[in-house]
């Protein structure tokens, strides 16, 4: 079990990201374990229901993400919306139709349980942290208080300006993760004689459909190997 002396090494790592540091220097696997669960995350919003993945630990959490940016539909989403924490002890015994198309996304990648924290400043969500366990079960009071202490530096740390971290993609952290969505999404209402909004589900629907994520198919479509039409045959796109 994590001691308190762990929290605080968190908790002081945090605001030390402040003023313009990486918070992908803040160690996110001491993060979990000071608060018992098995990953963390934390995405920003951009441009309306766009989130930002700023900060991950390796794996499920990223992954789950991932999903939940791909399909739209999550805890996370959820928690950003209403500015309220979202508790899943158990995605075993959620009803179907919540998110009917992240549910058994999540529960075959090795998802057991999410709790995610609406990052507050006054009636503002700024982003989400994001706790999931492969086991299910419930939070202890403890870690539900460890939590909104660690919620509350990081809604610190985005205040002051910690919006312009490199975020947690190893493949190039001088860019945003999810960029090429922008991107594609213009050109994909382009192309397909659309607006942005309906450009984002499009590319949502391919990347759901061939089982991957939208920041893959964005990458294709910004590098042309990936176009969408306005015609009348089948999704509207094709693959060069």
């Amino acid at each position: 079990m994590a001691s308190k002396g762990d929290l605080a090494a968190v908790l002081g790592d945090l605001r030390a990201s402040s003023g313009g540091e990486e918070l992908i220097g803040v160690d996110a696997v001491r993060c979990a374990q000071v608060l018992g669960v098995d990953g963390v995350a934390v995405s920003v919003p951009v441009t309306g229901e766009l989130g930002e993945l700023v900060w991950s630990t390796a794996g499920t959490s990223a992954r789950l993400e991932d999903l939940q940016y791909t399909l739209g539909q999550g805890p996370a989403l959820e928690a950003a919306v209403m500015c309220a924490p979202v508790a899943e002890p158990d995605l075993a015994h959620v009803a179907a139709g919540r998110w009917p198309a992240l549910l058994p996304e999540a529960i075959e990648l090795g998802v057991g349980a999410v709790f995610c924290f609406p990052l507050l400043l006054g009636g503002a969500c700024l982003g989400t942290l994001t706790l999931q366990r492969t086991a299910p079960g419930p939070l202890r009071e403890t870690e539900r208080a460890d939590a909104w202490l660690v919620a509350g530096a990081l809604t610190a740390v985005l205040a002051d300006g910690g919006q312009q971290w490199a975020v947690a993609d190893p493949r190039d952290d001088s860019v945003l993760y999810r960029a090429a969505v922008h991107q594609a999404a213009g050109m994909v209402s382009v192309q397909a004689k659309t607006t942005l909004a309906q450009a984002l589900m499009r590319l949502r629907a391919y990347a759901f459909a061939r089982g991957r994520t939208v920041v893959e198919v964005a990458e294709d479509v910004v590098a042309r190997r990936v176009h969408f039409r306005n015609d009348q045959d089948g999704p509207g796109a094709s693959d060069r």
